[in-house]
């Protein structure tokens, strides 16, 4: 399977597209061989910034959505699960006309990731999932996703933000790297509640996909912060034992956010990943 090349202007600006009845905000940089990054909870595009700089005009095309109620994408009330997420992405695919893309998920987008897998496998050339976790939420989890969600509903994203900044970065980060800890910060304040809500909602509900790991034939690369609290490593050593064609990397003094507290070490780990799958595919 060889992934689509299509040339794109290079630009900062966001594009809007309209796909099932929302509004999905993007941003499509370089040219080549398509990478399609999916943001996290509760962040939006900006979160791949430094993989952007780093691949898109070497050779790759950088396709950075806004999911569903983040960022600039449309905000729908209610409950947004997974599959609601995987499908709004393969019609934005199909705007797109890309056939085949280079996935990368970062902890929900990595569930994302693995439901659009589910789904569309064809259109995944390789995978890359970042501190994510397959299993179904527990019936404790469940409940406090659910009350997180009627938690941001009433008081919005601040205090959440605060109490979560630690977790998200290490605090030995957060100390360090204070303009990396203003952009979550920041990315976090402003994430609607609304939207940030449904997923929560969304993901106390979401699918097993332990059993998708044994089927999964594309090439896969399994990220996680050496630190992680909420998807530790051995997460990932259990997942690369699961799927078949796979490989792990724990990055060094990097918490749930690795692209961000190790961005160098993360993108040269990534560059490696895909430069290794587009020789096989070609």
């Amino acid at each position: 399977m060889t992934p689509q090349t299509t040339n794109t202007a290079n630009s900062d600006d966001p594009g809007l597209a309209s796909v099932r009845g929302i509004s999905v905000s993007y941003t499509d940089r370089g040219a080549g061989c398509p990478v399609l990054f999916i943001h996290g909870h509760p962040f939006d595009r900006t979160m791949w910034e430094p993989q952007v700089r780093a691949l898109a005009g070497r050779g790759y095309r950088t396709i950075v959505p806004d999911l569903r109620g983040y960022g600039r994408s449309t905000v729908v009330p209610g409950v947004t699960s997974m599959d609601t997420l995987a499908r709004d992405l393969a019609a934005f695919l199909d705007h797109l006309e890309l056939d085949v893309v280079n996935v990368v998920g970062l902890s929900m987008g990595g569930q994302v990731a693995l439901e659009l897998y589910r789904l569309f496998p064809d259109r995944v050339d390789s995978l890359t999932l970042a501190a994510t976790n397959p299993m179904p939420e527990t019936e404790q989890g469940r409940l406090s996703r659910k009350r997180m969600a009627a938690r941001l509903r009433e008081e919005g994203m601040r205090g959440y933000t605060d109490e979560m900044l630690v977790g998200m970065m290490t605090a030995e980060n957060v100390r360090e790297m204070p303009a990396v800890a203003d952009h979550v910060r920041a990315m976090m304040y402003a994430a609607p509640p609304e939207g940030a809500a449904a997923a929560q909602l969304g993901r106390a509900e979401r699918p097993d996909h332990t059993l998708l790991l044994k089927r999964i034939s594309a090439p896969t690369l399994l990220v996680v912060g050496q630190h992680d609290g909420f998807t530790p490593p051995e997460g990932a050593e259990l997942m690369h034992v699961q799927v078949p064609d796979s490989v792990v990397e724990i990055i060094e003094g990097a918490g749930h956010l690795p692209n961000l507290e190790r961005p160098d070490r993360f993108n040269e780990v990534l560059r490696r990943f895909l430069e290794q799958a587009r020789t096989r595919t070609r």
